[in-house]
């Protein structure tokens, strides 16, 4: 087979380098071989993993600590279809990924003719779930979807996107010009209306006791947020996605504890609560409901969420980067008055979330004690993280908790930390989840033995599905198919080629932990509770 090497796949390739990409996340198949061909001279580093979902998940905890939208190459029909979780998971969560895929060669849709891969309608599959898919007919169209992409991703709410190449085009020359291929200036961060920033600022000056809730969408900000807190001299309670918005430390936050009645109480009773990148979902509030009985203002580059679950006052259409800076513009010469005294209800806070889960908040509260303050915790659908990490191992900086509170999929964190640890090896990175969570992704661990990442994977194993397990109790149910056979978690870890450790007691969680950092490539702390 002879194949031009001035084919559509280089013109795919070349263009994602010039945006910045150097590394892709997928597996290698029969279709996708000539996005594979130009990764080296490209001087892109491919990253496969085991499994196409782990492919998406790998690519979100990259995307997060590197600042760029993850890209996943899949082959066609199975191999796409695998990484519909990680696409679903990045659309429910807001964030950015390309998942690249060839298609059957133009002439062959919805065919049923026994190609190989043959899939009736994988684009119509794709919509179906995240909303941007498309088949391309030339490689200019797909060039041209790239660009398309990251301007979205720069000034529209990120989300998934998806594209398909017929074969036959995908192998075919390129019909795109050089010059075509290169990154095109995003621009500056949309900005709101000016009316409504002084309509919003009139609110604020005027409030005795205004409320901070950032969300994920808070944190593109940078150091903006904390100065309008402390503008404001007002409380910031964040999501779990908005985790980090503000430093965790700081006097005026108060966590990611929207989840908890104290904190729903505390933005309901503001005369002026400023809702920063959030939709205030029913995944966020576990229940719970925000009934503001002063003005609220909400800041949101999606229209459409604006008023999604909770009407504003003042809505302000626009990126809460360039949003944040024009309220403090705003406000200059503002004077908040007293600043608050939060001790008391931090305190409030804390003891409420202690009380859901003691245990799994000693664990964090130790291990958070123990490891270095910029530490990446990738947590997962496990009760270790939502009752644990949210709550008790404070974050300094954005990104630093990877975690899907939203779509809530098991299998999650351990792609993610290796992730993590591919795009930014300096740091430190732990993944921190439950056993159900761990033998989702399991088959990473080779992954992470073949990246050759410094990554400890803690695993606190609770025999099974604990949570599942109390809601059937809750139901008086008795339980099934929640009490899990268990493997011999160090010596599989070892059969991999990482370190493993066992912790029997938590007095040795903490040195066991440390012995773990100091280990060359990935290993396992198995903490049996």
């Amino acid at each position: 087979m002879t194949i031009p090497s001035n084919n559509v796949g280089l013109a795919v390739m070349t263009t994602l380098r010039n945006y910045g990409i150097d590394t892709i996340f997928g597996i290698p198949g029969t279709h996708n071989l000539e996005f594979y061909r130009h990764l080296k001279p490209l001087g892109i580093h491919p990253v496969t993993t085991r499994h196409e979902q782990g492919a998406g998940y790998g690519s979100d905890g990259w995307s997060q600590l590197k600042g760029l939208p993850g890209v996943v190459i899949t082959t066609s029909g199975p191999g796409l279809l695998n990484a519909l979780s990680a696409a679903a998971t990045s659309y429910c969560e807001s964030r950015p990924m390309i998942i690249l895929s060839p298609g059957a060669p133009r002439g062959s849709e919805l065919s049923d003719i026994g190609l190989l891969h043959e899939t009736r309608d994988p684009t119509g599959a794709v919509r179906a779930l995240i909303g941007r898919s498309t088949r391309v007919a030339s490689g200019s169209e797909a060039v041209e979807l790239i660009h398309e992409s990251f301007a979205l991703f720069a000034h529209g709410r990120p989300r998934p996107v998806h594209i398909e190449i017929p074969l036959d085009v995908l192998e075919g020359p390129s019909d795109v010009p050089e010059s075509a291929l290169e990154a095109r200036p995003l621009g500056a961060p949309k900005q709101a209306a000016d009316d409504a920033v002084a309509a919003a600022a009139d609110i604020l000056r005027g409030a005795s006791n205004p409320v901070i809730l950032a969300g994920g969408g808070s944190l593109g900000t940078g150091g903006a947020l904390l100065d309008l807190a402390e503008t404001l001299q007002a409380p910031v309670v964040t999501t779990i996605n908005g985790k980090g918005a503000i430093p965790e430390s700081h006097p005026l936050s108060l966590g990611s504890e929207i989840r908890l009645a104290t904190a729903q109480d505390l933005c309901s009773g503001a005369d002026a609560l400023l809702v920063i990148g959030s939709k205030v979902g029913q995944s966020e509030l576990w229940g719970g409901k925000l009934v503001p009985q002063g003005k609220c203002i909400r800041i949101d580059v999606d229209p459409g969420q604006l008023s999604c679950n909770l009407e504003p006052d003042v809505g302000l259409e626009g990126n809460a980067a360039a949003v944040v800076p024009q309220l403090l513009a705003a406000l200059e010469g503002h004077d908040p008055g007293t600043a608050p005294d939060l001790k008391a209800l931090w305190q409030h806070l804390r003891s409420e979330a202690r009380n859901m889960a003691p245990v799994l908040s000693r664990i964090n509260e130790i291990l958070a004690a123990a490891l270095p303050a910029d530490t990446v915790v990738a947590g997962d659908s496990s009760q270790i993280t939502y009752f644990g990490t949210t709550s008790f191992f404070p974050m300094q900086h954005p990104h630093q908790l990877l975690y899907t509170p939203a779509y809530a999929t098991l299998g999650y964190g351990l792609p993610a930390a290796i992730g993590a640890k591919v795009a930014a090896p300096e740091r430190p990175v732990v993944c921190l989840l439950g056993d159900g969570a761990l033998m989702f992704a399991v088959q990473e661990f080779i992954t992470a033995v073949e990246q050759g990442v410094d990554l400890p994977i803690i695993c606190i194993d609770n025999g099974g599905y604990g949570e599942i397990k109390q809601n059937m109790a809750d139901r008086d149910l008795e339980a099934v198919g929640v009490d899990l056979v268990q493997p011999d978690w160090v010596r599989m870890a070892e059969g991999f080629g990482l370190a493993g450790f066992a912790v029997e007691s938590l007095d040795d969680l903490a040195a066991t932990v440390k012995r773990a950092m100091a280990v060359k490539g990935p290993s396992l702390v198995h903490v049996s509770i």
